[in-house]
């Protein structure tokens, strides 16, 4: 069952009324053609005054706030089946995101049977569903089963060579594609810093999540996985952002999680200039704290780690937090406010992919405070187009 908030349908009303408007007054206030100087030639009487411009339609502005809301919102639930808590996200708040979590063995067509389940639910009229999951290979590969590879780990997957690589990685987006999935948040671009030293980075080394140790390496795999992926019509993201291949904790488990060595200067950071340059992509921003760009906040609350991304890097697509919904780095605060501080320094998306009982929490603090600081509510407005931006293209260059 589907249904439309009478906001959504007021403010699409008043938009189209305010277009009709500045339509007509466009063909109502037209100049006079100037009176024929005599003493020069006639004008040819197939000459005609160029159009009068009229300004696109913006469509977060169709959308209303607390469409726009739903849309820089991500909700989880349980790969195997349909968790009400982001049924009702989705289908009573209008949330554009939806998070396969945890690990299935079902193979293509019940993930598929799945997520259509969940787009029937989406809200008449609203923006595309975008169904992301996590699906890198090895010990993080959330769909397998029938139709479904069995994804080797990153840094086997790098033994392959960037064209074998491409190929492989073509064949598993397609398998996601056929299971409705619109985004893969991966592959990682983090640079560890040796084979050596590799266990002592719990989330990225001692998992072989890996592509490689320095910056040419890890761009040539994690660029061939995602060329692929972009081949077969699903969206990659590149994480995480500044970099997790040189900490000695796991974010998902550990808070105040700090590194010491990664600046603005740093490989881990430039990776990403190449990576994002290549195609149409996310970028995902992880949850710890970078001594040498803000030691104060988690990433994905640094406007100084946002701004590092935009302006140095170049990135202007969808900008996504790592979970802010169960992550031990995010949990020092409420949900709400995880969701306003992500927004307010940055950040496209909010992703709550663990725990989507804390989804009416960050829906209803994002939204109050936009209702209550302009400010804020052009911030919402700006990631909202650019989700709805990235949307409307897909994977088209």
């Amino acid at each position: 069952m589907t249904r439309t908030p009478s906001s959504s349908r007021a403010a699409r009303s008043a938009f189209a009324a305010a277009l009709v408007g500045v339509l007509a007054l466009a063909v109502g206030c037209a100049p006079e053609p100037a009176p024929a100087d005599p003493t020069t030639s006639a004008p040819s009487p197939t000459a005609t005054a160029p159009p009068t411009p009229t300004a696109s339609p913006d469509p977060a502005a169709a959308l209303g706030l607390e469409g726009c809301v739903g849309q820089v919102l991500m909700v989880g639930t349980p790969v195997d089946t349909v968790s009400p808590d982001a049924a009702a996200a989705i289908r009573d708040r209008g949330v554009g995101g939806l998070f396969l979590h945890g690990r299935s063995s079902s193979g293509v067509e019940a993930t598929a049977a799945l997520v259509a389940q969940f787009r029937d639910l989406a809200i008449d009229g609203s923006p595309k569903l975008w169904v992301a999951t996590d699906q890198e290979g090895g010990e993080v590969q959330v769909l397998s089963g029938p139709g479904f590879d069995e994804i080797p780990y990153a840094i086997r997957q790098a033994d392959l060579g960037p064209d074998a690589l491409r190929t492989a990685a073509t064949a598993w987006g397609g398998q996601l594609a056929a299971a409705g999935i619109d985004v893969n948040l991966a592959p990682v671009a983090d640079i560890v810093t040796s084979a050596e030293t590799r266990l002592n980075n719990p989330p990225i080394g001692a998992l072989g999540r890996q592509y490689g140790y320095d910056e040419q390496v890890v761009a040539a795999g994690a660029g061939a996985f995602a060329d692929g992926m972009r081949a077969s019509g699903v969206l990659p993201t590149f994480k995480h952002f500044p970099g997790l291949g040189r900490v000695d904790a796991n974010t998902d488990y550990t808070a105040e999680v700090l590194d010491s060595v990664v600046s603005a200067d740093s490989p881990d950071v430039d990776v990403y200039r190449e990576l994002t340059a290549s195609g149409p992509s996310l970028v995902m921003v992880g949850t710890a704290r970078y001594q040498h760009i803000d030691p104060d906040h988690p990433a994905a609350f640094s406007a100084a780690v946002l701004d590092l991304l935009r302006d140095r890097v170049g990135f202007d697509g969808v900008v996504i937090t790592d979970d802010l919904s169960a992550a031990a780095a995010a949990e020092i605060v409420a949900p709400g406010d995880r969701a306003v501080e992500a927004l307010s320094a940055g950040v496209d998306i909010v992703l709550a992919s663990a725990d989507p009982t804390v989804l009416p929490a960050m829906y209803d603090a994002v939204l109050a405070r936009a209702q209550s600081d302009p400010a804020f509510a052009a911030r919402v407005d700006e990631s909202c187009g650019r989700v709805l931006e990235a949307k409307d293209a897909g994977t088209a260059d």
